[in-house]
C-alpha cells in the first residue's frame, strides 16, 4: 500500500523551462532517457542554477503537463522575477491534491520514484478521487543526511 495523503492547496504558478517528450507515453525507458538528457543539459549550461537563483523558496519543481496534445516536461520554480529561458508559466489549480512523500539519492531518482508510486500505486488505490489531467509535479524540497526529499503533487477531483 502506498503512503499518501490528500491536501488542499491554493493555486500557484511555476515558471518553467521545458522540453517536449517525443517518446510514446507507454515507453517509460524512452521517456526517462529524454528527461535525463534534458536535466543534464540544464545542469551543464548553467540554466538550472540560474533558475534556482530566481526562486522565492528552496523548492525545485519537476513538472509534467500535456499542452496542445504534447507531453511536456519542465524544471521550474516559484518566482516573481523574470527568468531568461522560461518557456511557460504553469498554473496549478486551487483544490485537492494527492501528495506522496519520499526521499532518494538524487533529484532525478526522487522524481522518478515519486511519479512511479503516485501513478502506479496511490492513484489506483485512491478509489474516491480521480486525476483528470493538468500539471503534476515532483517537488524537490531540500536535502538531509546525504539524500534529497520531497513530494509529488497531483491535482485530483472527487469521483
Amino acid at each position: 500500500m502506498a503512503n499518501y495523503t490528500f491536501e488542499e492547496k491554493d493555486s500557484f504558478t511555476v515558471a518553467g523551462i521545458g522540453t517536449e517528450l517525443k517518446s510514446d507515453y507507454t515507453d517509460y525507458v524512452g521517456i526517462n532517457q529524454e528527461k535525463a538528457a534534458f536535466w543534464e543539459s540544464l545542469k551543464q549550461d548553467g540554466t538550472l542554477d540560474a533558475l534556482k537563483s530566481a526562486a522565492e523558496n528552496e523548492y525545485l519543481f519537476v513538472v509534467n503537463e500535456a499542452v496542445n496534445n504534447k507531453m511536456m516536461h519542465y524544471a521550474g520554480v516559484m518566482t516573481k522575477d523574470s527568468v531568461p529561458g522560461v518557456t511557460r508559466l504553469i498554473q496549478f489549480p486551487k483544490g485537492e491534491y494527492l501528495v506522496v512523500k519520499g526521499e532518494a539519492a538524487t533529484d532525478e531518482e526522487l522524481s522518478n520514484t515519486l511519479t512511479g508510486i503516485a501513478f502506479g500505486q496511490a492513484l489506483p488505490e485512491a478509489s474516491n478521487v480521480a486525476y483528470v489531467g493538468g500539471p503534476n509535479a515532483a517537488v524537490v524540497m531540500g536535502e538531509r543526511d546525504g539524500s534529497v526529499y520531497g513530494e509529488m503533487w497531483i491535482p485530483v477531483v472527487p469521483k
